[in-house]
């Protein structure tokens, strides 16, 4: 459910939020890292993310980019989960934050030093790995997800490790399904079509609409390789789904 026609007007306002997007950015982040010392994590976690929030708004105010959420019934309340999603876009990286609160991502560690916005990803306490030693990652996410985890934070793992396209999915890594198990805690799966009107790698910002879609929590009965499996279904069937509904829609 977005423009597939890109007109002048588009790549201006594309443009447009692009640059107010990294200013509101760069500031918020000095801002963020002033009153660090002053506040406990959750309180920087909300104060970080109003940069998402204002983001959000601009997308929609300036790009006629809407939000569609279902399944918030399936967000479990005072339980840490570990939050596994599609990756499409760099959207979901910001606006899984707000869903899911107070919650940490699992990312690579070079993020952490890009200027301005590595420090203030640094502030939220992000699980940083070095996918060039991928044991070492892999124990990496097993100890500190499960200290997260049992400090009651949730944990935001992108199984499918890079970005796809709309319309494919890569492959599943059974990381974030070994520290579910691991750790005693439940999966929360979840899927989305942001790449349409956010894509990767590029300033263009579509109108349209984002749909993104929450499932019910998933224990690990039968291991990693089952919850992974089971996990991977479900997200391939909602965006199956999520496909069906754009095309009777149009």
């Amino acid at each position: 459910m977005y423009r597939s026609e890109v007109t002048p007007g588009i790549w201006v306002r594309s443009l447009l939020f692009f640059l107010l997007y990294n200013v509101m950015g760069i500031v918020h982040s000095l801002v963020s890292v002033l009153l660090a010392p002053l506040m406990r994590f959750e309180g920087r976690h909300r104060f970080v993310n109003l940069w998402t929030r204002a983001s959000m708004w601009l997308l929609r105010r300036l790009n006629g980019v809407e939000i569609e959420v279902s399944g918030h019934e399936h967000i479990p309340r005072g339980e840490p989960v570990v939050v596994m999603a599609n990756h499409q876009s760099q959207w979901e990286t910001f606006y899984l934050q707000l869903l899911v609160f107070p919650q940490v991502t699992v990312l690579k560690r070079e993020l952490l030093w890009v200027p301005f916005f590595g420090w203030g990803l640094a502030l939220l306490q992000p699980i940083a790995i070095d996918r060039g030693k991928p044991v070492q990652a892999m124990k990496t996410v097993l100890r500190e997800g499960k200290r997260r985890l049992d400090a009651g934070i949730s944990v935001l793992i992108f199984p499918e490790g890079t970005r796809q396209p709309p319309g494919r999915i890569g492959r599943f890594n059974a990381g974030g399904a070994k520290l579910a198990c691991h750790a005693g805690r439940r999966v929360l799966p979840i899927a989305h079509d942001a790449g349409h009107c956010w894509p990767a790698r590029s300033i263009l910002r579509r109108p349209g609409r984002i749909r993104l879609r929450i499932g019910p929590p998933i224990a690990c009965e039968a291991g990693p390789e089952a919850l992974i499996a089971e996990t991977e279904q479900w997200i391939r069937d909602a965006l199956a789904e999520l496909g069906e509904t754009e095309r009777k829609a149009g």
